[in-house]
């Protein structure tokens, strides 16, 4: 029997279903399709942290809302409050992602900017990514 057995999403194994959009969207028809449910979660995670509430007609909840964020203080109180925010969100709207490390941070020589950098997995599978988005 096999220790930690892993679930692989079938649809992984069929190379002619599409799961997802790739981000940019700009491919040649209008965008360009994921066959793999990594690179699908990725760009979700991306389509997150971009979206404001409100954006998404059908979904007015969606979205991570950084750009509130945008001209508060550049201080450590207000990225913990960030960061928190962040992990709240992530938790209602993606489950199935274990945060592994969520840093907010402005970097020194860009005092005006925010860098947001998530590392996470996803549960009961062998996926473990990151992304980096800054505004």
């Amino acid at each position: 029997m096999p220790f930690n057995p892993q679930n692989i999403n079938p649809d992984d194994l069929n190379p002619n279903i599409a799961i997802g959009v790739n981000l940019p969207l700009n491919g040649p028809g209008v965008f360009n399709s994921t066959y793999i449910t990594q690179k699908a979660i990725k760009n979700n995670l991306i389509n997150f942290f971009l979206t404001n509430p409100g954006e998404r007609p059908l979904n007015p909840n969606f979205g991570a809302g950084l750009r509130v964020f945008l001209f508060e203080q550049s201080n450590e109180p207000t990225f913990e409050s960030l960061n928190s925010f962040i992990s709240s969100k992530l938790e209602t709207f993606f489950p199935e992602v274990k945060i592994l490390k969520l840093d907010v941070l402005s970097p020194n020589d860009e005092p005006n900017n925010v860098v947001v950098t998530l590392n996470y997995s996803i549960n009961n599978t062998n996926i473990n990514d990151s992304i980096n988005v800054q505004f």
